[in-house]
């Protein structure tokens, strides 16, 4: 196993995207709420520098879960190399301009949609949907402005597991626990 987890996670991800994983980038992120009321849903993987990134709405569900309790956890799934990968730590936004930058690479269809959606709010219709994405179509025919509810969050991982699925569910679990200091401290868990 290498000293650093990012080393083999980027080497799993590498390897389920040649096996033909449908949507690697794919993964359920788990918050709570300041009650601890937990949700879990799924969003897109965007980037690994040392953190694991993804983008959202501030204020949908995530979003305000987030703001109220920063702890989070990522689980990432591919059935075509029989891989799990869990990750947990701390999150925090991305500056603004790494945000925009993100934006920006969204198709331009993507980039309506997250202006126009009050994401995790009620709605009366899809047409209501449909209508404000036309508007603002329309209305920003060059650019369409980042919303300011919408932005990037980083996880720092404290721990990430890795699990590889084996025969007689005697699977092999490893997790690496950040150290205090520098470096990771490796464990083997049973399955």
């Amino acid at each position: 196993m290498p000293a650093d987890p990012l080393v083999l996670f980027r080497r799993w991800y590498r390897e389920a995207e040649h096996k033909g994983s449908l949507q690697p980038d794919a993964i359920a992120l788990a918050t709570a709420d300041a009650r601890g009321a937990p949700s879990v849903r799924m969003v897109l993987f965007k980037g690994l520098d040392g953190r694991f990134i993804f983008f959202t709405n501030y204020d949908s569900r995530k979003g305000r879960d987030l703001a109220a309790n920063n702890r989070a956890a990522l689980v990432f799934y591919w059935p075509a190399t029989r891989h799990q990968v869990r990750v947990s730590g701390r999150v925090a936004k991305l500056p603004r301009a790494a945000s925009t930058a993100y934006f920006r690479s969204r198709p331009r269809g993507a980039q309506l949609s997250a202006l126009a959606s009050r994401q995790s709010r009620v709605v009366g219709s899809r047409a209501e949907l449909e209508r404000a994405v036309a508007e603002l179509d329309k209305r920003y025919p060059e650019t369409v402005p980042l919303p300011p509810d919408w932005g990037g969050y980083a996880l720092r991982p404290e721990w990430i597991e890795f699990w590889e699925n084996r025969p007689d569910r005697l699977h092999d679990r490893i997790r690496y626990v950040r150290r205090r200091q520098r470096g990771w401290r490796l464990e083997r868990l049973a399955p």
